[in-house]
């Protein structure tokens, strides 16, 4: 029984930390959006907020 000393406190943290990747994966794949939504999202947002900055009216 001459095993490798394991810190129990760092076994725990290893173990949450996993737990946590896992968690982490799992949430991605079901809530993520991939690169190409992403990106045509923020050039939709820019169009509209330049669609509304070039029909404001000037100051008086």
């Amino acid at each position: 029984m001459t095993g490798k000393v394991v810190s129990l406190s760092a076994a725990r943290k290893a173990r949450a930390r996993s737990h946590s990747r896992q968690q982490a994966d799992t949430n991605a794949a079901r809530y993520g959006r991939s690169k190409a939504e992403r990106i045509a999202e923020d050039q939709a947002q820019t169009r509209t907020e330049a669609d509304l900055d070039n029909h404001k009216c000037p100051p008086e």
